[in-house]
């Protein structure tokens, strides 16, 4: 899809095999892939230019959880310029509004849904 080649996506997650198979379906549209384990990694990230294009966040993970990086993020710079999608197992009742609420733009449970996280980085990606 043109409209993401070479939009960079940071993927937040603290299991390397969701790194793996997001970003790998990821770069076959021509996408460029950057990681964090953790909320921590992931703001040191936000810190090196250039910023990425999108951020995919998981939000249940050690050190600091995607809740406490989104906040911190939301301080620091400007996310009403960067789209954030939190990423979770949890879909309990109330868990899309807390990721809201954090500061994502949107939200998707895990196991992802391909087709719907594609068509949820479209709507939001420039």
């Amino acid at each position: 899809m043109e409209k993401f080649r070479n939009k960079t996506v940071l993927i937040v997650d603290d299991e390397k095999n969701n790194v793996f198979a997001l970003g790998s379906y990821l770069e076959t549209m021509d996408m460029k892939i950057v990681s964090a384990a953790n909320g921590a990694e992931a703001i040191e990230m936000m810190e090196k230019e250039p910023k990425p294009d999108i951020v995919l966040m998981d939000m249940m993970m050690p050190v600091m959880d995607g809740y406490e990086a989104l906040e911190i993020m939301k301080r620091r710079y400007e996310l009403k310029d960067i789209p954030v999608i939190a990423v979770t197992a949890r879909a309990m009742k109330g868990d899309q509004e807390r990721c809201l609420a954090a500061g994502a733009w949107d939200y998707i449970s895990k196991p992802v849904d391909i087709k719907l996280l594609i068509e949820k980085i479209s709507c939001w990606i420039a």
